[in-house]
């Protein structure tokens, strides 16, 4: 008799439909997955068979209570345990058929012909070069500077604040050089923007890509090390059009026309006004799915004009120059060009995924 059929108004009756309901969990199917989860519904929910009989601990007598309560306590206790052994049981079983059907045989290797061309450029570095082709036809050149940065080029002279959060270490990799906090695995690749502009060679048409690190914990769109591009535009009379029209060109060249674009309100000490720049999730298209948080959309980097601080910090007039500048992850490019759900995927170096782009 399961707790959900009884009422029981001592604690005779009590205890007795407390046994009939470790008879019926005894009874109950804990394989597979579904049968799993619908029993532990059936028992743990809050509508389930051990809250209702709990609900009539009310009608006993107080010491009658307690010893009804200390007993229904336990059986939910291995009720619990019980579940959750099975569940990491069914788990491991998952996980080993997984490696068992994605185990790769090398002999394979030896009785199929191979391809002239064993290796091949990494689609990270592939996309890169597509990009670097793009912006070139655009009109910009290339640059590039170090990885290891003084925090002068990294953030003060990007106008971040001594105690801005990015300056903290849980962003950042600083390392034991010098005077401590003043040598860093550059965030971005914004310094190389401060070693243009040192140069005092005005207009500026150019477009920055190389490796950046930031303390991000691994996931679909995030890696603690990537790749960025980043473009910069100085020059007389540039404007926040000039901005939004160099960004959707991009789109449309690189994604294709029916790939949207679009700006949002954002803050970035060293931009101002500032933007995020989104495209449609070429996952899901714009439906919603995990890749892009059911929102459609897909942050691609930040943008804005660049704040007057930074061009005084580097003796550039503010009064006659203006521009603007954009920062693009680059594995996050490549995962929306090819429609990949995972970003982690492009740092497994799983031959059948990376052998699909040896072109």
């Amino acid at each position: 008799m399961a707790g959900s059929d009884v009422n029981p108004g001592s604690l005779r009756e009590f205890l007795a439909a407390l046994e009939s309901l470790r008879s019926s969990f005894d009874e109950a199917p804990l394989a597979p997955e579904e049968a799993l989860r619908a029993t532990e519904g059936r028992f743990l929910a809050k509508g389930g068979e051990i809250a209702l009989l709990s609900r009539s601990l009310g009608r006993l007598s107080q010491d009658d209570r307690r010893e009804a309560g200390s007993a229904l306590q336990a059986f939910r206790a291995r009720v619990t345990e019980t579940l959750s052994t099975q569940r990491r049981y069914l788990e491991s079983l998952a996980s080993l058929e997984r490696e068992r059907q994605e185990r790769y045989d090398l002999t394979e290797d030896l009785v199929r012909e191979r391809r002239a061309a064993v290796g091949a450029l990494n689609v990270v570095t592939q996309t890169r070069y597509a990009l670097e082709d793009l912006f070139v036809g655009m009109g910009f050149s290339i640059e590039t500077g170090p990885e290891v940065e003084s925090e002068w080029y990294n953030f003060e002279a990007l106008n971040v604040a001594k105690y801005h959060p990015a300056r903290d270490a849980q962003d950042s990799f600083f390392l034991e050089l010098g005077e401590p906090g003043s040598v860093v695995l550059r965030t971005q690749t914004s310094p190389v923007q401060i070693r243009l502009l040192e140069r005092g060679v005005l207009p500026i048409y150019a477009v920055i890509p190389g490796k950046v690190f930031r303390r991000d914990t691994p996931d679909a769109r995030h890696t603690p090390s990537f790749h960025q591009i980043e473009g910069l535009v100085v020059d007389e009379h540039i404007t926040f059009q000039d901005l939004a029209g160099t960004v959707s060109g991009f789109t449309k060249a690189y994604f294709g026309q029916e790939i949207s674009a679009r700006l949002r309100p954002a803050y970035f000490p060293f931009t101002e006004p500032s933007a995020e720049f989104e495209i449609t999730c070429t996952i899901c298209l714009g439906s919603g799915c995990r890749t892009c948080s059911g929102v459609g959309w897909i942050e691609l980097g930040g943008c804005g004009m660049v704040h007057p601080n930074v061009f005084r910090s580097v003796g550039v007039d503010p009064e006659r120059w203006s521009g603007f500048a954009f920062g693009f992850g680059i594995e996050r490019l490549a995962q929306m060009k090819h429609g990949l759900a995972d970003m982690r995927v492009l740092l497994d170096n799983d031959l059948r995924f990376l052998s699909q782009f040896r072109g």
